[in-house]
């Protein structure tokens, strides 16, 4: 049975909340080689993520982005995919909470990340790791790397896009014990699909957009849910976090 925990505190209570609870989730998985994986979002009321993809919005208050710093901050690499990452041009650090920014990873099947891209002015001591397959032009690897990402090639899913069971155990094996995934909605939705979220974060936002749905079509007979759930208030957000599980309807 679901366990819902209604909580409204500040902003500083409700971090320390969910950060305690982020670290039982990941102790009470235990050891493994692959990373704790925390799925991290804002959404609309009508479960948009964007106006329409391609077309980024910004739908997090100043307290709940606040939040969603401080859970980068835990966390030893970030993972967006290239579709977020045109049209937003993320830094994809820490900036709205103090901490140490995590390492960006860009899935990016075919290396369409530009050399100008904010998220490889990452500065000392951050990794910025391009993950793409064999189907990837070699010669867009040389500007990349001149800007200090490291490319990984990695093996692809029959779409096209880079297998992830194969990207966490590369990630494992380059010591990265906690990732966090923001997005976008293909990417949210990919993980969620083959079961390899951990742990959820989701911001919802009192708008209605009528725009991109934050989660496609997954596996019907047994769905994601929070195995428990805390709700927070964080200005006019709610924020409900918590461990995700798969057991079933």
């Amino acid at each position: 049975m679901l366990k819902a925990r209604a909580r409204s505190n500040s902003t500083a209570d409700v971090v320390g909340q969910v950060l305690d609870d982020l670290g039982v989730a990941a102790r009470e998985r235990g050891q493994r080689a692959r990373p704790f994986v925390t799925l991290s979002w804002a959404q609309s009321l009508d479960g948009s993520i964007a106006l329409e993809a391609g077309r980024g919005c910004a739908l997090s208050g100043a307290e709940s982005l606040a939040l969603t710093h401080a859970v980068r901050a835990s966390h030893d690499a970030i993972l967006v995919g290239i579709g977020t990452l045109l049209a937003d041009d993320p830094r994809l650090s820490v900036r709205h909470w103090a901490g140490r920014s995590p390492g960006p990873v860009v899935l990016d099947s075919r290396l369409r990340t530009p050399p100008t891209a904010r998220v490889l002015a990452a500065g000392p001591g951050r990794t910025v790791r391009i993950v793409c397959t064999a189907a990837a032009d070699e010669a867009r690897v040389a500007p990349l790397a001149q800007r200090g990402a490291d490319v990984l090639r990695l093996p692809a899913q029959d779409n096209g896009w880079v297998d992830l069971p194969a990207l966490l155990d590369a990630l494992g094996g380059a010591g990265v014990r906690r990732l966090m995934v923001e997005g976008g909605a293909r990417v949210l939705t990919s993980f969620l699909r083959a079961r390899l979220g951990d742990y959820a974060v989701v911001t919802v936002a009192p708008r209605l957009l009528g725009g991109l749905p934050v989660v496609g079509e997954l596996d019907r007979d047994r769905p994601p849910r929070f195995a428990s759930v805390a709700t927070h208030r964080l200005g006019e957000d709610v924020v409900l976090a918590g461990p995700l599980g798969w057991e079933g309807p």
